[in-house]
């Protein structure tokens, strides 16, 4: 765990110029152990080779009626969005289904914590990606005091059944936690605050976690090590350069599946130092 006294205590997110010691540290932050980020022109050949092999991908989910579910989380600013973007770019929206679900309404507070996500659940040959999913159980809503102790201990106990059913019941099911370090979330903030077409991207849940970084990280490592299952395993990815995240989570799921014309040549292999397996690839980020 970070124990660095927080940059958040003289951090104005107001402020319109990022501090210099934040913008340096930033693509370091964690440990993370490339000093520059991916060339775009090398990022977007890579990609394209990659979208064709998931294009091929879910043309075979739709000929076998195959269903997979791709869950995606982090903290604020980890770039769940943008990763879900670059997989699902160029795929038939109709079969690659994105699911980010509001606030529970009432009703929906009043029912089994899973029922609501169970209904978004992919039907044959469909690809479901979720922005968040019933693992705000396990991190966001302890830390910030949307759910009790009681509720949050439940939840931990009950999410390995829940998709051990899933997986039983045939759905391939990816869970990826996107991490990245403390000044690259507060940069990314920064850039958000001060975007007119990313502002609205940054909520008062956002601001309020800034100085909760030890607490979700506590939260974080707890929820990974009682829901990493043989059957649902959690794959990290170390997200403060978003190029490299995005290849190889994506390289990650097109070499776990053995779809019908699959291409290993331009999928390529992936980056060990990027992408890793449970509770031990978080160890120390």
């Amino acid at each position: 765990m970070d124990r660095r006294p927080p940059p958040s205590t003289e951090f104005d997110l107001d402020a319109p110029k990022l501090p210099a010691a934040i913008k340096k540290a930033a693509l370091a932050s964690g440990g993370y152990p490339y000093s520059e980020n991916l060339d775009k022109d090398v990022y977007e050949d890579e990609l394209r080779r990659l979208q064709i092999e998931l294009v091929k991908l879910l043309g075979w989910q739709g000929d076998t009626g195959a269903r997979a579910v791709l869950l995606f989380e982090g903290r604020d600013a980890a770039g769940k969005g943008g990763t879900i973007k670059a997989i699902r770019e160029h795929l038939n929206p109709r079969h690659a289904r994105i699911v980010a679900l509001a606030k529970p309404s009432d009703r929906e507070a009043g029912q089994w914590y899973f029922q609501r996500y169970a209904a978004e659940m992919p039907a044959a040959g469909e690809m479901v990606l979720f922005d968040r999913s019933w693992h705000n159980r396990g991190v966001v809503e302890p830390v910030m005091g949307f759910c009790t102790p009681e509720e949050a201990e439940r939840f931990l106990a009950e999410a390995p059944d829940f998709e051990r059913m899933l997986v039983r019941d045939g759905i391939r099911l990816f869970k990826f936690w996107l991490t990245i370090g403390r000044e690259m979330q507060l940069k990314r903030f920064h850039d958000r605050r001060h975007d007119p077409l990313k502002a609205w991207k940054i909520s008062p849940v956002d601001i309020a976690a800034i100085a909760k970084w030890d607490e979700f990280t506590a939260a974080r490592d707890r929820m990974i090590a009682a829901t990493h299952t043989e059957h649902a395993p959690w794959v990290v990815v170390r997200s403060n350069d978003k190029r490299r995240a995005h290849l190889a989570l994506i390289r990650h799921v097109l070499r776990s599946v053995d779809y019908a014309g699959r291409d290993l040549g331009p999928i390529g292999e992936v980056d060990p130092r990027i992408l890793g397996l449970g509770p031990e690839a978080l160890s120390g980020r």
